[in-house]
């Protein structure tokens, strides 16, 4: 369906109240058009509406009249490069962003994700995976080793017991 068609229909369903229908269909527009910045800002807008800045700055971040605050909550939801480097969902060069801003933000990006990574990156082969090692382990990963390790104890000592008991009615 071309663009202009389906921005009528999200003007539609924007209209009717049916903000996640409309929501859903610029996501699709972001991916299948990833430089226009046009329909990023409409994304930008309908998150605006569920009162979630750190998406609304995600979708703003190339445009330079962007909101601050907006900004600083993308930035903190995604702290590093590679993160910010995925949510923004370019592709291609930044020498396709329709503004010279656009181009400098990716730029910008791009540069601290590989500088975080210590190899060059491009938008299209962003480590989809990658998670920064800060030598730190989450109190989170601490508990769920435990849980296993818990369990793994438990199964042993349900074996151990049957075991036992299996030999004592043999005896």
């Amino acid at each position: 369906m071309p663009l202009r068609d389906t921005l009528a229909r999200v003007d539609g369903d924007l209209a009717a109240g049916r903000v996640p229908v409309a929501r859903q269909r610029l996501r699709g527009l972001v991916s299948s058009f990833p430089h226009d910045l046009t329909v990023r800002r409409r994304l930008a807008e309908v998150y605006r509406l569920y009162g979630e800045p750190a998406e609304a700055g995600r979708w703003m971040y190339l445009e330079q009249d962007r909101d601050a605050a907006e900004t600083a909550a993308f930035q903190e939801r995604y702290h590093t490069a590679p993160q910010r480097m995925r949510a923004l969902a370019w592709r291609g060069p930044e020498s396709l962003a329709p503004t010279a801003f656009a181009e400098e933000q990716l730029a910008a990006v791009r540069t601290a994700c590989a500088d975080a990574l210590g190899r060059p990156v491009d938008w299209d082969t962003t480590p989809s995976g990658w998670k920064e090692d800060t030598g730190r382990r989450s109190f989170t990963d601490f508990l769920a080793g435990a849980g296993c390790l818990t369990a793994l104890l438990a199964f042993l000592a349900v074996w151990v017991n049957g075991l036992v008991a299996l030999f004592r009615q043999l005896l």
